[in-house]
């Protein structure tokens, strides 16, 4: 799994109910943002109580889980196993996948933040939730892979109208549009904030896949 949402327990109980008798070996982190590392606080004693549960993150991430409660009584207490990785280096996942932290542009207040280049025997998929921008390094990897679930926060900075958007950056997509445009790899955006435009314009969603574009959906399944 990809990242520790606070839904945790509901995205494990979907892939029980799509994929039976799975197992689950372990979280890929991307970075010490609300949304993606606080479910793990469900794999204590107190909830799911797992055992020596496998960890991929950043070194600077496992720090940050290290030092501080209650994530550190997680690794003292042996719930979680730490593996760090290093960007730029695959890690082997079972016995035919891979999986490749990319360093990304974002607000780095805890830890840094990492896309996940994921690939199969058949295909390749890179999970991009949060970025301030794209460069190269990211736009590469996207250009190598079949599919990409990229940052869809906002639509538009029109969204906040009381906020600094540069205090919370994020390439809007009406933006991301033009820079992947015509691209061949199938682009999905995911992370969409509750202003976002796309939730309840159903024309304007639309218009977005009219440009080879998706959004992303519960329960959609790729094989690799």
């Amino acid at each position: 799994m990809v990242d520790g949402s606070p839904d945790i327990r509901e995205q494990m109980d979907l892939l029980a109910s799509s994929f039976p008798g799975y197992r689950l070996a372990g979280l890929l982190l991307t970075h010490a943002h609300i949304g993606h590392y606080l479910g793990l606080a469900f794999l204590g004693r107190e909830s799911l109580n797992t055992q020596h549960l496998l960890v991929l993150c950043t070194q600077r991430m496992g720090e940050f889980l290290r030092t501080n409660q209650p994530w550190k009584q997680l690794v003292d207490l042996g719930n979680i196993e730490l593996s760090i990785v290093e960007p730029g280096h695959s890690t082997i996942l079972g016995s035919t996948a891979t999986a490749t932290p990319i360093l990304v542009p974002h607000r780095d207040e805890h830890s840094d933040t990492v896309a996940w280049s994921i690939a199969g025997p058949a295909k390749r998929l890179v999970y991009c939730p949060d970025i301030d921008r794209w460069e190269r390094g990211i736009l590469e990897a996207i250009a190598g892979a079949d599919i990409a679930l990229l940052d869809g926060t906002f639509y538009s900075v029109d969204e906040l109208p009381d906020r600094d958007a540069s205090e919370i950056p994020h390439p809007c997509i009406s933006d991301s549009v033009k820079t992947f445009e015509g691209w061949k790899t199938e682009i999905q955006f995911i992370h969409l904030n509750h202003s976002n435009q796309l939730l309840s314009d159903e024309e304007l969603a639309d218009q977005l896949r009219s440009r080879g574009f998706d959004i992303g959906k519960q329960g959609h399944v790729w094989s690799l």
